[in-house]
């Protein structure tokens, strides 16, 4: 039972058709409470909220008009998709959103009809709403509609350029609404951009498109063919107004608007004329992110697109100060080495798409501005591009969160690994996510980045292993080097160390020990330091390992671990399918060694829900205690309870 309370006209409306039965008149209410409903949760469950509160209006109008889920609504990213849950029979569950067992924080079409598709990442909602209107015309459904929402930053990568260019010669009901709020979680880049804003501002284009498709309905004298004409006379007037031809309609679809994304009366007319309207059509809707809560109007757009707990009332955003210093977020490591390193070499450059703040390439930009690029939301060009600065001779860190960088994979083989170019993978997010769920989980990267030739696969253990790591890569011509670290922070208070040269493809080891072997890849390794100390107060003597590579394996300490051991257990936080422990298999196949059990732990066969990451280890077995306990069951040694 939720512990908050709806609005008047809100708390009536469990599913669409409920919202369907008020009067037009109705529906600024309607909004108003739905924002407030969203702020009331938020503000003390966390989750994302600037996205949400930007488009209100929009997504009452969208199911006001639409029959929904008949009609099918794709939202992009999700990040916005808030107010679409609250409306399609979710409201009592709302307070679980992104918690542990709770509602995903994106749609996802096993937890709703309402949820078309399943999104997380950008860019993905005009070619799925084709493929969805090519099949209902397929199929003979020739009344369903089918709505893409896409904003102006999810705009600029490529896969949204396909599905335009596909979606202008397929006769499908194929509308897609350009959410246009200037902004995304940074600031949006790119020519993209610009154009946008020319459109909006061009008052004079506007008004005279409105009075030509006013006119079209009365000019019967032009017979049959009126709208083709009427279209010419526009698309003059447009091309000598704008001085530049409108690209969506270069591509094929009619274009509407600009208009205000937060009039929900003129929005609902809109979408009611529109539906009437056959083929591909855009409406570029211009809207503010956080609209209708101040503090996230006036305030940074990046602060206020998670901004964690808030108080409601005085829009300040809740800190915990802790008593004693704090280790780092990996991240901000990354950044300030980054700006460390590149003040000593001029070679190195950094490039990241759209994430500065979230990668903290952000404290490069500000250091070394012309060093430093965000590309927009575009995977697959910043791998290129900067394996074209490679070929240069530059040395670029290509920032890019781990699962981000699944949709730059053929580039990292083709344009990096495949001319053995000296390019830096940072893959920040690696492992699990946490409350962003499965379509953020960095799950599979050490499994995709060892099986290319030519790559150096590392993983830092502490924020000290993190520094070394990025001093080996540029310190001299390695080829693709990927570095992989989780969200959150360290284990290092005085993490600033003096950077040092790292053997590449040599592993540490942290313990010795008689029983059982622990063979560690990454920050996880912390957790085994725990259960080593948990095994040593049962008189179990475990040996650790930080392998620190993937890619190149440490063969010398791997043959000491199969010389002496006869238990051994590989943790990592990635998928067991191909990763580190897979590679451990190997070389005790390659070298046969056959008298040795080896114990894999990690992220199992399947797609893991969302929760915090300690949540999400134990359910994978490889949180501190789960460790210790494999470990004492494979030398058949029961351990005492813990202490509470």
């Amino acid at each position: 039972m939720s512990e908050f309370k709806a609005g008047e006209l809100l708390s009536q409306i469990t599913v669409p058709a409920d919202l369907r039965k008020f009067k037009e008149e109705d529906l600024l209410q309607i909004s108003k409470e739905l924002r407030q409903y969203i702020v009331d949760v938020v503000s003390v469950k966390g989750g994302h909220f600037g996205a949400s509160l930007g488009v209100v209006e929009m997504t009452v109008a969208l199911h006001y008009v639409f029959n929904t889920p008949y009609d099918q609504l794709v939202w992009d990213v999700g990040h916005q998709a808030y107010g679409h849950k609250l409306l399609t029979g979710r409201r009592a569950e709302f307070h679980t959103n992104r918690i542990y067992k709770g509602l995903s924080g994106f749609p996802k079409r096993s937890e709703s009809e309402y949820d078309t598709f399943g999104v997380g990442h950008s860019s993905t909602s005009i070619s799925a709403a084709l493929g969805m209107a090519v099949a209902s015309r397929l199929k003979g459904q020739k009344d369903r509609q089918h709505i893409a929402v896409i904003g102006d930053g999810a705009m600029t990568a490529g896969l949204a350029f396909e599905g335009l260019n596909h979606g202008g010669v397929e006769d499908s009901n194929l509308l897609v609404i350009l959410n246009d709020n200037c902004m995304s979680i940074d600031p949006n880049v790119g020519a993209l951009k610009e154009y946008l804003t020319d459109i909006s501002t061009s008052h004079t284009y506007n008004k005279v498109k409105d009075e030509v498709w006013t006119l079209l309905g009365k000019v019967s004298k032009f017979g049959p063919n009126a709208q083709a004409i009427v279209q010419k006379i526009e698309n003059g007037l447009k091309g000598a107004l704008l001085k530049q031809s409108n690209y969506f309609e270069s591509l094929n679809f009619r274009y509407f608007g600009p208009i205000d994304g937060h009039d929900v009366n003129h929005m609902t007319k809109v979408l009611q004329d529109l539906k009437d309207i056959p083929g591909p059509k855009i409406l570029h809707c211009l809207t503010k992110k956080g609209k209708g809560y101040q503090p996230a109007e006036d305030g940074s757009p990046t602060k206020w697109h998670a901004p964690g707990l808030f108080n409601k009332d005085t829009g300040e955003i809740i800190k915990v100060t802790p008593k004693n210093p704090q280790p780092p977020k990996y991240q901000d490591v990354f950044g300030h080495t980054i700006v460390e390193l590149a003040e000593k070499n001029e070679k190195i450059v950094g490039v990241t798409p759209a994430m500065p703040s979230g990668s903290s390439l952000n404290i490069m930009m500000e250091a070394i501005p012309e060093r430093a690029f965000d590309v927009g939301i575009a995977e697959q060009h910043a791998v290129t591009f900067s394996a074209g600065m490679a070929t240069q001779g530059l040395i670029p860190f290509c920032n890019i969160y781990s699962s981000f960088m699944q949709r730059a994979y053929d580039q990292v083989v083709h344009d990096v690994a495949l001319q053995n170019l000296h390019v830096v993978f940072c893959l920040d997010r690696a492992g699990f996510a946490g409350a962003d769920g499965p379509t953020h989980h960095g799950a599979y990267d050490i499994s995709y980045m060892r099986s290319i030739p030519n790559m150096i696969v590392a993983s830092p253990m502490n924020e000290e292993e993190l520094r070394d790591m990025m001093y080996t890569a540029q310190e001299r011509n390695n080829g693709p080097f990927s570095i992989r670290y989780p969200r959150g922070n360290g284990v290092m208070p005085n993490w600033k160390t003096p950077l040092k040269s790292m053997k590449i493809g040599q592993g540490k080891r942290i313990k010795n020990g008689e029983d059982v072997a622990i063979l560690s890849f990454g920050h996880i390794g912390n957790y085994a330091i725990e259960a080593c100390e948990r095994l040593a107060e049962n008189s179990i003597s475990a040996a650790h390992y930080d392998l620190r590579f993937a890619k190149p394996l440490d063969e010398m300490l791997l043959h000491e671990v199969f010389g002496k051991f006869d238990k051994v257990i590989t943790i990592e936080d990635g998928c067991l399918m191909g990763g580190i422990g897979s590679a451990i298999l190997e070389f005790a196949a390659d070298h046969k060694y056959k008298n040795t059990t080896v114990v894999r732990l990690g992220i199992p066969d399947a797609f893991i829900e969302h929760g915090s990451q300690m949540e999400l280890h134990k359910e994978c077995g490889f949180d501190p205690e789960s460790i210790a306990q494999t470990a004492a069951k494979l030398v058949g040694i029961k351990l005492s309870k813990q202490a509470v």
